[in-house]
């Protein structure tokens, strides 16, 4: 046996001295396992309070996953993400119980950008990555007031994304976002795969442009279209019921406008998204939504972090409004285990039931109840 490895590498450094060139290769297996324990009040109807380990994210959502990357040289690249999204609570498969519901895709990567294909995460989810300084914690109010935005992903995508000079464009394109017909992200219902004969149905497109700057602030837009089809709605997350998308002339569009500065260990990021919900059928209303936010950081030493943040949801059509404010505090037991306690409070105006927490179904209170939240939590990553 070892003649015979000791032949083998003999031939493959044979081999490359002839001048056969090789890629480099890179795998890198990731992950985060975040949960905790969590204490919410009026979490139903009859305003009964609630204790659990949350379901679905913490700080931040649990997931594993592999990041494969072969240079080919002369800056090129290929690329391709496998991501589980997954429970800590009872080990169930996330995203309707996908094996990879939070990304599955490959692609190429040149001087003029990455292009990608398979289930990614739009360009809703990039621009607003660094204005939401809490980002998919379970008390993010851009994600308990809009459940898609911290879930911002398709499938049958293709993606383009590249930096210049800091400045970062992309888009990407779905020719159905639900091909599952599981639930592509909450509250879109299940708008499956594309359909022969009509290229709108299920369709979904988005585009960003953002600019970072080296000295420490930045600003980003970006546009969310998604397209009816047989399954898909547009929930609003006020209480009420979703609004059905079944033609593909109707459109459910997220627009958004955000920035982010540094000052030392203090970063600020804040910024707009409005949601617009057309449908071609008289019975089926339209709805039009504003959340406005502003969050911030500080890094009060190097193992302890305090971060919080205000968010307004406004939505006149149906005469529903709320108010988040949540504040967070990290501790840092290293460079990858953290523990954290932090709280939120929801105030809903006398038609509205938005929910607080992100931590799963169940905790949804009765319209004009207000919410108070408390979880503590340990966090890991590897």
């Amino acid at each position: 046996m070892k003649k015979f490895v000791a032949a083998l590498c003999a031939a493959g450094c044979g081999v490359a001295a002839s001048g056969a060139s090789y890629a480099q290769n890179s795998v890198t297996l990731y992950g985060i396992v975040d949960t905790g324990v969590e204490y919410l009040t009026h979490a139903n109807r009859n305003g009964d309070s609630l204790v659990r380990v949350p379901g679905i994210t913490g700080e931040a959502p649990s997931r594993w996953g592999v990041r494969v990357r072969e240079d080919l040289g002369g800056g090129w690249a290929v690329l391709s993400t496998l991501e589980s999204g997954f429970n800590v609570r009872s080990g169930e498969s996330g995203q309707g119980g996908r094996l990879f519901g939070r990304q599955a895709w490959v692609g190429v990567q040149g001087p003029l950008g990455t292009l990608s294909f398979g289930r990614q995460y739009t360009m809703t989810f990039w621009a607003l990555s660094d204005a939401d300084v809490l980002g998919p914690d379970i008390y993010a109010g851009t994600g308990s007031f809009d459940n898609y935005i911290p879930n911002a992903r398709s499938d049958n995508t293709v993606a383009w994304k590249g930096t210049w000079q800091g400045v970062t464009a992309g888009a990407t394109w779905s020719s159905g976002r639900d091909s599952a017909g599981t639930g592509n992200s909450p509250g879109q219902g299940t708008c499956a795969g594309s359909l022969p004969g009509n290229s709108r149905a299920c369709r979904q497109t988005s585009a960003m442009l953002r600019y970072d700057a080296p000295a420490g602030f930045g600003v980003a837009a970006s546009w969310d279209e998604q397209r009816g089809g047989p399954g898909a709605a547009a929930n609003l997350f006020a209480g009420g019921a979703p609004i059905p998308l079944t033609q593909s002339g109707d459109t459910d569009t997220r627009l958004q406008l955000n920035g982010y500065a540094k000052f030392g260990p203090v970063k600020v990021g804040g910024g707009w998204l409005g949601r617009r919900v057309d449908t071609i059928s008289p019975a089926a209303p339209d709805a039009r939504t504003n959340l406005y936010y502003l969050s911030a950081a500080w890094q009060v030493q190097p193992a302890w972090q305090l971060d919080g943040g205000v968010y307004r949801m406004l939505d006149s059509d149906h005469d529903t409004r709320g108010t988040l404010v949540a504040l967070r505090s990290t501790w840092l037991l290293s460079t990858r285990s953290a523990l954290y306690l932090q709280g939120g409070y929801l105030v809903n105006s006398a038609h509205a039931a938005y929910t607080l927490s992100q931590g799963g179904a169940g905790s949804t209170p009765g319209a004009g109840m207000n919410q108070l939240g408390v979880m503590a939590g340990i966090k890991q990553t590897f």
